[in-house]
């Protein structure tokens, strides 16, 4: 059975026929972006993901990384996929030509990213992380910072990393242990051990930027006293040639469940007291530096969860019409019944709408979220960029923890549509469920992602991104009322949205009272409610811009513009109901969560 990764249909249906995505090239900033141009950018990322990445995705898996005599290498199939990752200068798609980047927009970049991650995500952890390397260096370095260190991280002559992660702090970053001792000529003693860096050393690049974050010796304890510094593997010569090595030294590897073919290292730094990094922004405002990183990486992991959810929903459809076994349940009692592709029995019909469902929805959630940035951009008054700054912000956790959440559920349906050919290596659907688990975990686990979405996202700006969300929910609503066969939709999804706003005061009402315990302790089900509630709308929006083309499509176009109707009503008549359920049982609280002895959990 052939691999695929995404389904170029409905990628172009979201770009360009649901979000009009080309319309940015109206505008001066994304002038050379036009359809043609999208379409083109878009043909050679699916070229480079098929062609190159694809076929390297099983052996990362098998070979993994290896650590020998302190040098790590990367699996060797990488290294000819990331030349010429590099070489198209994929790394810095949205970002300054002057340092090596396109300047594209982000929705058009989201498009090339779900190819890319759908095909290899191990590998595009390396340039990825790289690239969130560079942006804190454009975000906050020096002059003399960007001219080190910004076009060799965008063009991937070098590499990057994150380093947040300790031993005894793990998602509490403020009790980290990592110090920093100023040195006389402004440079910094760094001491410290870090866990769980992804391409935290390899063998790609001829060197690799660390930015670290570490406490400078007297300041505050806690996130008020973090401050971040660039470190080196191999120090810089002033004329931005690799030097010494930097007493950065890989202690060892993960053994992981999935995402073999990325080296996630235990790296210590300064275990000989000659570690030398250089302060990144301001003392002491380290985290805030951070949070830039991580923003972009945690919509970053919701793209790489959807991207191991679309391959695998596009595989479980490709094997369904190619497996030939059981009868079609109407001809059971033939005198001679032949055996049908299993894409004809309504199980499994029943698994695939059901994929299909969250797969496009995650897709237009994503690029929707990925246009907010570009609207943000080209937004002409102030009240404009605080709504998509304010979108954004509201999304981020969403996108993160709901995607990646859905994404997990879609690879286990996968595999179970493939049957006992599902759990064996011979086919790919058991390696996406393996690899997807971890964007669940990192980046902030989804409860942390719940936290912030109800302890700082909900009530931000007095609520107004919320309230934005759902009045761009209602203008759907009130389009799809106009369109016979949608109005019934409209009204159920109508009600989700109102009650979903009865929801979220409720919840940030508690989580200011006494209770607060217990709104924290449902956040995460608020969130997954919030996201249900997205996707409704997401599907609704589908069928608006569908349901009027059926008559008048081509013939090849017909069953695909009934598909976003049909997955529409399965989504909004099956799914929301549910949500709806679990919007009930928060509004009436549920104690038990925290009420429960701790004594009472086994062991």
């Amino acid at each position: 059975m052939a691999q695929s990764i995404a389904d170029r249909r409905d990628q172009e249906f979201v770009l360009h026929e649901m979000l009009d995505a080309s319309d940015l090239a109206n505008h001066q900033l994304f002038k050379e972006f036009n359809k043609k141009t999208m379409d083109m950018i878009v043909s050679e990322a699916r070229n480079l993901a098929v062609k190159e990445f694809l076929p390297v995705n099983k052996d990362g898996d098998e070979q993994g990384c290896t650590l020998e005599n302190g040098n790590v290498r990367a699996p060797e199939s990488f290294h000819k996929v990331y030349k010429l990752f590099c070489e198209g200068e994929w790394i810095a798609m949205c970002d300054d030509p002057e340092f090596g980047g396109q300047g594209m927009p982000q929705v058009l970049a989201t498009t090339a990213g779900e190819l890319f991650t759908g095909a290899n995500c191990s590998f595009l952890m390396y340039p990825g992380l790289t690239h969130g390397a560079g942006k804190l260096v454009e975000e906050f370095g020096t002059k003399e910072q960007k001219q080190l260190y910004l076009t060799n991280l965008y063009t991937g002559k070098w590499a990057g990393t994150m380093c947040l992660t300790e031993s005894e702090a793990g998602s509490d970053v403020g009790n980290l242990s990592t110090t920093a001792k100023r040195n006389a000529d402004g440079t910094f003693t760094i001491t410290g051990n870090k866990i769980f860096i992804s391409g935290g050393d390899h063998d790609l690049t001829e060197n690799i930027i660390h930015p670290v974050l570490a406490r400078i010796e007297g300041a505050p304890a806690g996130t008020r006293g973090i401050s971040l510094f660039l470190v080196p593997k191999y120090r810089v010569n002033k004329d931005g040639s690799p030097g010494k090595a930097n007493d950065v030294v890989c202690t060892g590897l993960e053994k992981k469940m999935g995402i073999h073919g990325n080296s996630t290292a235990s790296l210590s730094f300064g275990s000989k007291g000659n570690c030398t990094g250089e302060l990144l922004g301001e003392e002491n405002k380290g985290m805030k530096a951070m949070f830039v990183m991580m923003n972009e990486a945690r919509l970053g992991v919701g793209m790489q969860g959807f991207g191991f959810a679309t391959a695998s929903y596009i595989n479980a459809v490709n094997y369904a019409r190619e497996r030939i076994q059981g009868t079609d349940l109407m001809k059971i009692f033939d005198k001679d019944p032949k055996p049908v592709a299993i894409i004809n029995h309504p199980d499994v019909k029943r698994q695939l709408i059901s994929m299909k469902a969250y797969v496009d929805g995650m897709r237009s959630l994503l690029y929707y979220t990925a246009l907010c940035f570009d609207k943000l951009k080209i937004a002409e008054t102030k009240e404009e960029q605080d709504k998509y700054d304010g979108l954004i912000e509201l999304l981020t956790p969403i996108v993160k923890a709901y995607c990646t959440d859905r994404s997990f559920e879609v690879c286990v349906q996968g595999v179970q549509v493939f049957g006992g050919y599902g759990f064996i290596r011979e086919y790919p659907q058991e390696q996406l469920l393996r690899d997807c688990k971890i964007t669940s975990i990192y980046e902030g686990t989804n409860g942390i992602q719940a936290m912030d979405f109800l302890g700082r996202k909900l009530g931000l700006k007095k609520g107004k991104p919320f309230m934005d969300l759902l009045c761009e929910m209602n203008k759907t609503i009130e389009a799809a009322k106009k369109i016979e066969g949608l109005d019934a939709l409209a009204g159920k999804v109508e009600l989700a949205v109102n009650k979903l706003g009865v929801l979220a005061m409720h919840m940030g009402m508690t989580a200011m009272s006494e209770k607060v315990l217990d709104a924290f302790a449902t956040a995460h089900p608020f969130l997954d409610i919030t996201g249900d509630v997205c996707l409704a709308w997401l599907e609704l929006w589908r069928a608006v811009v569908a349901a009027p083309k059926i008559e008048k499509a081509k013939k090849k176009d017909v069953a695909f513009y009934q598909g976003q109707v049909k997955t529409a009503q399965y989504f909004i008549t099956w799914v929301l109901p549910s949500t709806l359920g679990k919007m009930e049982a928060l509004l009436g609280n549920i104690p038990a969560i925290m009420e429960m002895p701790d004594a009472a959990f086994a062991g």
